[in-house]
């Protein structure tokens, strides 16, 4: 049985994004204070913002995604903008969009963009920030996201953040996720199949997650447990609130599931040639089909009798740093 959890932790390194995390960071410290400021001199009697992190940044399960052709690197975040206070105060939709994206104007060289679920603020070098707007009533446990499309909609992606960051063995599952992600990053810019969203792929990795020492079986065995699923029911059910909203319900994904389906399988039938052959460089190169020239094998032995000493003999890395 090959064993190429090495690999896997190493393409864990290239494609975490711990550099990417501090710009973002300071880029959200600045758009948070400009809007607080806008709002001091503009609206000083109105309910006034607050923020909120959320999303791939939040949970440590940011993705540095592969550059494109232009030298973009297209990687986001989302920080939240909540308005706490009484519902008679509260403002319509549009005026709250419209106050924010005021706010954000000619903070870049290209303008941002109104879109339906949030305001968006684009950077040179491809990345952006989505800014969506929430609403909590002063009595409310829950706030409401203003969407321009579909009105106020019942949110709170600060308990999805709480739900994610409480879980118990959380390194190796952190790890699972990037790789999802980043296996949707190659499939999506290599093949253009549309693929689920990183809110998407956290859930299914955590409701199917098994821990193992080796991230190659563990992953291998992640891609088998959610074709199986899918399979047999295709749905995704927000495990916070909304509870048990289905996030894969509604026509966008009746014309996607087909496409998305047949890349899960002929990734979960190679990820099972992988572990199950005995060429530990074979088995590497099927990886690599589905994640990249990002994941290396030019260093993985390609004698099958090295595959069976090491697999007999566990990995050789120190893994208590990922456990």
């Amino acid at each position: 049985m090959a064993n190429n959890h090495e690999q896997f932790i190493a393409f864990n390194d290239k494609i975490t994004a711990e550099g990417i995390r501090e710009t973002l960071k300071s880029n959200r410290e600045v758009l948070r204070n400009k809007i607080r400021n806008y709002y001091k001199e503009n609206y000083p009697y109105d309910i006034q913002p607050c923020f909120h992190q959320q999303g791939s940044y939040a949970m440590h399960t940011l993705l540095n995604p592969i550059i494109r052709e232009d030298g973009s690197r297209p990687y986001d975040m989302d920080d939240g903008i909540y308005f706490v206070g009484n519902v008679q105060n509260q403002l319509s939709i549009q005026e709250y969009h419209s106050r924010i994206l005021k706010a954000v104007e000619g903070h870049t060289n290209k303008d941002p963009e109104d879109n339906d679920p949030c305001v968006t603020v684009h950077y040179a070098d491809g990345h952006h920030i989505d800014l969506p707007i929430y609403f909590i009533g002063e009595d409310d446990e829950h706030p409401q996201l203003a969407h321009k499309s579909q009105g106020w909609i019942d949110s709170d992606p600060r308990e999805f953040y709480k739900w994610f960051n409480g879980i118990k063995e959380n390194y190796q599952l952190r790890r699972l996720v990037r790789y999802l992600k980043a296996w949707a990053d190659y499939e999506e810019y290599t093949n253009g199949t549309k693929m689920p969203s990183g809110c998407i792929m956290t859930i299914l990795a955590t409701q199917y997650y098994v821990r193992n020492e080796r991230d190659d079986i563990a992953f291998k065995d992640l891609l088998v447990a959610i074709h199986v699923a899918l399979n047999d029911k295709f749905e995704c059910l927000r495990p916070t609130f909304p509870i048990n909203e289905d996030l894969f319900a509604g026509i966008k994904w009746a014309l996607r599931k087909d496409s998305f389906m047949k890349a899960l399988e002929d990734f979960k039938d190679d990820a099972v040639r992988a572990i199950n052959s005995k060429n530990p460089h074979d088995a590497c190169l099927k990886w690599q089909l589905h994640f990249g020239n990002r994941f290396c094998c030019s260093s993985v032995s390609n004698k099958d009798e090295d595959a069976l000493e090491q697999a007999s003999a566990g990995p050789k890395l120190n893994t208590s740093r990922y456990a």
